[in-house]
């Protein structure tokens, strides 16, 4: 499915935005960034072309309502995605000595301009269709790191992912995936998205806060077999899981922002940054659609 394709493009691009920034213009950098961005985009809607769409019979652009599907986790998806190849953009264009002002507006929509093209490809297939619920997901992305780093210069919010393997994928593993590298990617069950806000940046310079901790807000659902409901059908055979409840839960936990701790070492501190996106496993609180609360010693 794209989405996965377009998560793997951002571990990809995440892995070469944490250089050091710079003031001046290098344009010989900046050349550099501007073929791999060209390449990585022309490669991605090329693949998709001929991997995703290519069986998939073409129509006339039309609309597509998926709004209910998966419990709204595919639409956080979407909005994780925008955000972080958004953030990416800008870090490499200040790798490059481009302007602060600059990197944000050119650098930070990357992620949407990506995803509306994808969009617009759904737009012409007859299975799918161009969703206006996806598209305000990778506005929001898009917007939630372009109005921090325009107001703060910085990110104090994050948007970051864990994720813990469910009973779910095993019961129907071609849609959930067959294995842990799929399911890390399709199995809407097992993950989770997080708002994690650094406390210290809102402080005073001299708080005593620590600069790494933050407060995390998260969002999860499971007991989803499908999109919309849980009864399919697989190689001719019908299966009815009615009877599993589809819920959301609601998180409350602690987090360590990588980006924020340095070291001498370039290298270390540019893995630090590539993790950046992983919510850090800590005791968490949650709290259930149906009313239930518990308390987790280790979630991740």
């Amino acid at each position: 499915m794209s989405k996965q394709i377009l998560l793997l493009l951002i571990t990809f691009i995440i892995n070469i935005s944490c250089f050091a920034q710079q003031d001046s213009l290098n344009n010989k950098r900046l050349a550099a960034v501007i073929a791999s961005e060209s390449i990585i985009y022309t490669g991605t809607i090329v693949g998709l072309s001929q991997l995703w769409y290519k069986d998939v019979p073409s129509t006339s652009f039309h609309t597509f309502n998926d709004n209910q599907q998966w419990l709204q986790m595919d639409k956080i998806g979407h909005t994780v995605t925008s955000y972080y190849v958004g953030r990416a953009g800008y870090e490499v264009l200040r790798w490059s000595g481009v302007s602060e002002k600059k990197a944000t507006w050119y650098g930070g929509t990357l992620g949407l301009f990506l995803l509306t093209s994808v969009e617009v490809l759904d737009g012409y297939s007859a299975d799918w269709g161009f969703s206006t619920g996806d598209m305000l997901a990778n506005v929001s992305g898009t917007g939630l790191f372009v109005v921090q780093q325009l107001a703060w210069k910085e990110q104090r919010v994050l948007l970051k992912y864990s994720f813990h393997t469910t009973d779910y994928a095993a019961i129907r593993p071609n849609v959930l995936g067959s294995n842990l590298s799929e399911q890390v990617l399709k199995d809407y069950n097992g993950q989770t998205y997080w708002l994690s806000a650094n406390i210290a940046s809102f402080l005073k310079d001299d708080a005593k806060f620590p600069k790494w901790l933050n407060v995390a807000v998260g969002y999860g659902a499971e007991g989803m077999l499908g999109g919309n409901d849980n009864v399919f059908e697989t190689d001719g055979v019908y299966y009815d899981y009615s009877p599993t409840k589809r819920s959301r839960q609601f998180y409350l936990s602690l987090d360590i922002d990588l980006t924020r701790i340095k070291t001498k070492s370039k290298f270390a501190n540019t893995v630090l940054g590539a993790f950046g996106f992983i919510k850090f496993p800590f005791p968490t609180l949650e709290f259930n659609q149906n009313g239930g609360t518990s308390f987790k010693g280790f979630y991740f």
